[in-house]
């Protein structure tokens, strides 16, 4: 992934207003990101524990949406994520829901995938990052690069519709 500036993040948000994006809180390291190992740019908001925000490049230029991070359970489970299948124990992986673009994010209709919790799933597919298992699988990196960048596409396209 290309370096992205807080000014092109902000202006990349397809569920929320030019306001609410503008107010959202930036990652304080946007210099320091392994951009290079990165599929998308994910990050939490410091003081709402409950907001992340996902960019990706669409093709188009990037696209962001903004989401919200289900409460956390508190049972021990082993869970995968949706976008990487990287499995974690307890809370690695979240529901995120995203309200939906448009006319349909503005009547409450949202939708939503399982995410690793720390939006590190780019990480975890090269090695950079431990999380306990990996499925053991015969695609090469590329090709596990491409599955997930597929299926983060999916459900941005999901949003965007």
């Amino acid at each position: 992934m290309m370096p992205l500036s807080e000014r092109t993040i902000r202006t990349s948000f397809i569920n929320c207003t030019k306001g609410e994006a503008q107010r959202l809180s930036m990652p304080k390291d946007l210099a320091e990101r392994p951009w290079g190992d990165l599929d998308f740019l994910g990050w939490h908001d410091p003081s709402a524990p409950e907001r992340a925000y996902v960019v990706a490049d669409s093709g188009a230029g990037p696209t962001g949406v903004a989401l919200r991070v289900a409460p956390k359970t508190g049972r021990v489970r082993r869970s995968m994520c949706s976008l990487c299948l990287t499995t974690h124990t307890g809370d690695g992986v979240s529901l995120m829901t995203a309200r939906k673009a448009g006319r349909e994010g503005r009547q409450g209709n949202s939708v939503g995938v399982y995410i690793c919790t720390d939006l590190a799933c780019s990480l975890y597919l090269r090695g950079r990052k431990d999380a306990g298992r990996r499925l053991d699988e015969s695609l090469t990196l590329d090709e596990k690069i491409e599955r997930t960048t597929a299926s983060l596409a999916a459900f941005l396209a999901r949003v965007a519709c």
